[in-house]
């Protein structure tokens, strides 16, 4: 798609402006770093939109605090202030690290994750946002903690104009197919690989 012309122009019957306007579902898959990252960046250009934006966290404990939760933030209070920007929300639905899950019992983390998972269909069906982030979503799917047919379903036939990224390893097919847009994170090289442990400023 060079200089952002499409290859062909599909027969619709829509026009070039609700074309390019149509709400999108969007996926971040792979094993390679930087899924959630990505998705914070588009979450910087929604607020910029002057979109409402709010990101569910699955599988992360509330004690951490990663960079881009701190910079969301201060941009939606720099919005409450003075207006500049679109409101932004954070909310956590787990309690654990997705590959250590020490803290609470498995029990716990589905309670969570199927409490998150209601809450956005709430506010899917309400239209609340327009820019939707679901971080480390393809985990609660994968241990069966939310509905993988249910998801599909909800997302595919969202109202209005509400853009949904979903980030994690392993997304299940069936999402994979009703995506828009997906892009597959491939791990070339990490530190990791060479014993050295994540790091402030890289990892969170």
């Amino acid at each position: 798609m060079p200089q952002g012309h499409v290859s062909e122009t599909p027969d619709d019957g829509l026009t070039t402006r609700q074309r390019r306007n149509r709400p999108l579902l969007m996926i971040h898959t792979g094993d390679g770093k930087g899924k959630s990252t990505a998705a914070f960046g588009l979450a910087l250009r929604a607020w910029n939109q002057g979109w409402s934006t709010a990101v569910f966290q699955f599988v992360k404990s509330a004690k951490w605090r990663i960079g881009e939760q701190s910079a969301l933030e201060q941009l939606d209070r720099a919005h409450q202030d003075s207006g500049v920007g679109g409101p932004i929300e954070w909310h956590k639905m787990g309690s654990g690290w997705s590959w250590t899950r020490r803290a609470g019992s498995d029990d716990d983390h589905a309670a969570a994750a199927a409490e998150g998972w209601r809450e956005i269909k709430r506010r899917l069906a309400a239209e609340q946002h327009q820019f939707y982030v679901l971080d480390e979503f393809s985990y609660p799917i994968n241990w069966g903690w939310v509905d993988l047919d249910d998801v599909v379903a909800t997302l595919t036939q969202r109202p209005g104009n509400q853009h949904v990224i979903i980030t994690g390893r392993r997304m299940p097919q069936e999402l994979l197919g009703a995506a828009d847009l997906v892009t597959g994170m491939t791990k070339i090289k990490h530190p990791f690989d060479a014993g050295q442990k994540g790091q402030r400023g890289i990892e969170w």
